[in-house]
């Protein structure tokens, strides 16, 4: 489970505060990239040569020399041949020590390198990893992903919600982002947007195209107070209603995203309604780490072929799945099949569940 500290130090990270160590790409030298230039904007993830080494900036960059200046990772010598870096690298351990710069083999089957020393936090949803270490050839380490890289476009995201809330912007989605970068940044291209048009696709139906900031139906409020939770209900017995992107609601739903974020949502669950990033946060918080009725994170389920159907299990699926309400189930496909082909790319399988 993430903590708060994780989230200050992707922070500084995106800021350019923070700087971090990357590994060495094994022997082997690549073709040079396009030699740097002093007088050239360079945007996170681009790639230049200098000094016979290719060099990868890690944010926005103008006039800072590769080799001298932190913004720059070193990318290995340059000049010829094409290095493969090996994949006989350990299994994830939850729980065992992981020093900066250990590449480890995640469940999925993916390599992962840690960006700062940690006790085995899961690589899928933690920010003290980069992902993926393309290991067997295809060019080694990368960088964090850069969420002005998100797959889904601020016209894109305009066009999905035409009629949106101004609560839900886009930048308030795209810094939630940067807390949880496996989100639509694990995968093929493919899978990137379809996870992305998932996501959105079950945050259209919970909010009515993101209109809905809080759950509607007030007489629901009191009946989201578990009581019996050692903690109580410290900011009242009304007040876990539905909120946010994917409406959470309960008290130890609050108690479980606030604790993972580092926001005490337990006490102050009304953050969630009155900052937009909170709002994001919380249900990519879900998103990432939550089975709910399902088997299987919605995360899960895109990244692993499982299909959108299996999202709607993991999210509202006790009530919609099965038989239950296929009129709800059928309104997420059709918003789904809808932005995947914003996206231009094919839904894949497995839609209803």
């Amino acid at each position: 489970m993430r903590r708060s500290l994780t989230l200050f130090a992707a922070a500084l990270l995106v800021a350019g505060l923070f700087s971090v160590v990357v590994p060495a790409p094994p022997a082997g030298a690549a073709a040079c990239a396009t030699p740097w230039s002093a007088s050239t904007v360079y945007n996170g993830g681009a790639v230049v040569s200098r000094g016979g080494h290719n060099w990868s900036a890690k944010w926005w960059t103008q006039n800072e020399t590769p080799g001298s200046a932190a913004v720059w990772a070193d990318q290995g010598a340059c000049g010829g041949g094409t290095p493969t870096p090996g994949c006989d690298h350990p299994n994830w351990v939850a729980g065992q020590w992981y020093a900066t710069g250990s590449i480890v083999r995640y469940t999925d089957g993916n390599y992962y390198i840690a960006v700062h020393d940690n006790p085995g936090y899961d690589p899928v949803i933690s920010t003290w990893y980069w992902d993926p270490y393309a290991c067997g050839g295809g060019g080694g380490p990368t960088d964090p992903p850069d969420p002005g890289g998100f797959v889904v476009s601020q016209a894109q995201f305009d066009q999905m919600f035409p009629g949106r809330n101004s609560f839900y912007s886009y930048s308030g989605l795209t810094t939630a982002i940067a807390a949880f970068p496996a989100f639509a940044g694990t995968g093929s291209d493919t899978v990137r947007k379809q996870e992305a048009a998932a996501f959105l696709a079950n945050v259209n139906h919970e909010t009515g195209g993101l209109v809905y900031i809080v759950e509607q139906n007030t007489a629901n409020y009191p009946h989201y107070c578990d009581a019996s939770q050692p903690y109580g209900c410290p900011a009242g017995q009304a007040a876990y209603y539905g909120r946010g992107p994917i409406q959470l609601s309960w008290n130890f739903n609050y108690k479980a995203a606030g604790d993972a974020l580092g926001i005490n949502l337990l006490n102050d669950p009304w953050q969630v309604e009155r900052n937009a990033s909170v709002a994001w946060k919380t249900a990519l918080w879900y998103w990432m780490t939550q089975n709910g009725p399902g088997t299987m994170t919605p995360h899960a389920a895109m990244v692993n072929s499982r299909g959108f159907g299996e999202t709607i299990r993991s999210i509202n699926g006790s009530l919609e799945c099965n038989g239950g309400n296929p009129g709800q189930v059928q309104s997420r496909i059709n918003a789904y099949q809808r932005f995947t082909q914003i996206l231009g790319v094919a839904p894949g399988g497995n839609l209803s569940c």
